[in-house]
């Protein structure tokens, strides 16, 4: 999954369950959450597949575990005990969905690293670099019916769902009545 892939469906499943729970409306800063929804990758891709590709050859790393999100997530129970902040707890929430979102768990030596070693798996794809982000964007707007392509086809549809919503309130709000 890739960028509207993870922003959209994380962005809707909280969207959604702010209306079943309305006093997540109020705790959950969406900006927030969409960091945390590309948190790992921000992370562990210009490290592992650009700037030290030959070294990692791997874009899941150290945001990929999750160790990083636990921590996240206990730096955001600090906060927000100390100073009823819930900014880092929802960007720990917005990172532990990108590793749901990338079924992380099916690579047990990064998921729940470092209980297998110190070591990250290599990846099997052999461009690295600036080819691996042409190939990466390439492979995520091929029409086939791919997981990665589904993904962000929903992510796209919730975002522009949301977008339109926001938009039309805002309209309705600075109409003169």
């Amino acid at each position: 999954m890739l960028l509207f892939g993870h922003l959209g469906i994380t962005l809707g499943i909280f969207i959604g369950l702010g209306i079943f729970i309305p006093r997540l409306k109020s705790v959950i800063d969406l900006r927030y959450l969409a960091i945390g929804a590309l948190l790992p990758d921000l992370i562990d891709k210009p490290i592992g597949k650009v700037i030290f590709a030959s070294t990692f050859a791997n874009g899941r790393m150290i945001g990929h575990t999750l160790l990083f999100s636990c921590l996240l997530a206990l730096a955001g129970i600090y906060l927000y005990q100390k100073r009823k902040d819930a900014r880092v707890f929802v960007l720990a929430s917005g990172s532990f969905f990108h590793l749901l979102e990338d079924q992380v768990w099916g690579r047990p030596q990064t998921f729940l690293w470092p209980l297998f070693g110190w070591s990250f798996p290599r990846d099997s794809i052999d461009y690295t670099g600036l080819e691996y982000l042409i190939k990466m964007l390439e492979s995520s707007f091929k029409p086939e019916l791919s997981q990665t392509f589904i993904a962000e086809v929903m992510g796209m549809g919730i975002i522009v769902i949301f977008a339109s919503i926001w938009i039309k309130k805002r309209m309705n709000k600075n109409s003169p009545n």
